[in-house]
């Protein structure tokens, strides 16, 4: 009885063990791809108020991809981010805000992105004109 109980184990691991590497072997799970993290508004004026851009996120994996969080290094920068699971194959997109109000000449802003498979980090730049007075 101990043997069969024994060589059940032993199988029973082995099984696990095989599964495990096919599915390394395979790239299961969620994998995130942007298009670009990077984005550069150029010369953009403060009295012209908030500028957007967007970044295409992609889930080349085979489960479903999580965006965990996406936050800003900063408030004048705001990300929104969808908030339901990203499809195999499919794509979403974060929309990312920067208000120029009051912070006049260059800037670099940061998002930080989780997802259930990646920490990105996405940047901004640029270079706020003052209002005229």
């Amino acid at each position: 009885m101990k043997r069969l109980i024994a060589l059940l184990m032993i199988a029973l691991f082995s099984l696990n063990l095989a599964v495990a590497q096919e599915k390394e072997k395979t790239g299961s799970g969620a994998k995130t791809v942007f298009d670009t993290t990077t984005h550069d508004f150029g010369i953009i004026k403060e009295e012209k108020g908030p500028v957007s851009c967007e970044f295409k996120i992609t889930n080349e994996g085979n489960e479903p991809l999580i965006i965990i969080y996406a936050r800003a290094s900063c408030g004048c920068t705001k990300p929104d981010y969808p908030r339901k699971p990203i499809a195999p194959g499919k794509s979403g997109i974060i929309k990312v805000t920067y208000n120029p109000r009051n912070r006049p000449g260059g800037f670099y802003k940061m998002v930080r992105v989780k997802t259930t498979d990646a920490f990105t980090s996405l940047a901004l730049t640029g270079t706020v004109v003052p209002e005229q007075k």
